[in-house]
Formats: structure tokens, sequence, C-alpha cells
């Protein structure tokens, strides 16, 4: 299993930006298709991005298209969730999630991952 340690997060006003970072160890990264999801208070883990083994392809929930970009540096191990034009519903804990199994697609589920980081909190406020 490859490990995962996500930051960048923080508290940012809405309409501003944030990148999250998330580095990788312990496997060769450039195997891996990797993925963020998040987690709001009271509701399920959702999909947020996907990137595929190149950087080659993404994917991306309807409710941040054009606003985030996922990215992803093979030489420092490290993927990356750029988020833009920030809402109120924007916030929650972000977690990274890594696979070397899983083909990138449109709204992946939780269980197309099996390597997740702890997380990393972004509140947006209004």
């Amino acid at each position: 299993q490859v490990q995962l340690v996500e930051s960048g997060g923080g508290l940012v006003q809405a309409g501003g930006s944030l990148r999250l970072s998330c580095a990788a160890s312990g496997r060769t990264f450039s195997n891996y298709a990797m993925g963020w999801f998040r987690q709001a208070p009271g509701k399920e883990r959702e999909f947020v991005a996907t990137i595929s083994r190149s950087g080659g392809a993404t994917y991306y929930a309807d409710s941040v298209k054009g606003r985030f970009t996922i990215s992803r540096d093979n030489a420092k191990n490290t993927v990356y969730l750029q988020m833009n034009s920030l809402k109120p519903e924007d916030t929650a804990v972000y977690y990274c999630a890594a696979d070397i199994d899983t083909m990138v697609a449109a709204n992946l589920r939780e269980t197309d991952f099996r390597s997740w980081g702890q997380g990393t909190q972004v509140t947006v406020s209004s």
C-alpha cells in the first residue's frame, strides 16, 4: 500500500482559493490512479476529482467542475487539488486516495480506492 499525507487545508473566505497537496510514499507513485474525496459534517464521503497515472485524464464532480483542478507531479510523488472560487458548501474534510488497479472515470466511489490519507479540513466562511 502507498502512504498518503494531505496538507494545505485551512480557513478561507468565500470566493477565495486554496491548494491541497497529497504526498505519497512507499510505492511507485506513477503506478497509482489518484483521487480526491470530501466529507462534510453529517454527510457521506463524496467524489471530488480523479487523475490518471500519467496525468493525461481527469474527471470532476459536477459541483466543482470549472472551479477545481487536479494535477500531479510524478517526480515529486505528489497530487494537488487547486480550489478556486470557493463556496461555503465546499466546507469539508478533504481526503486523498490512491489505487493501483482503478481506471479513472467520472463519479468514482470510495470502494474504487484502497489507500487513503488522514484528511485535511477546509472551511469556507460566507
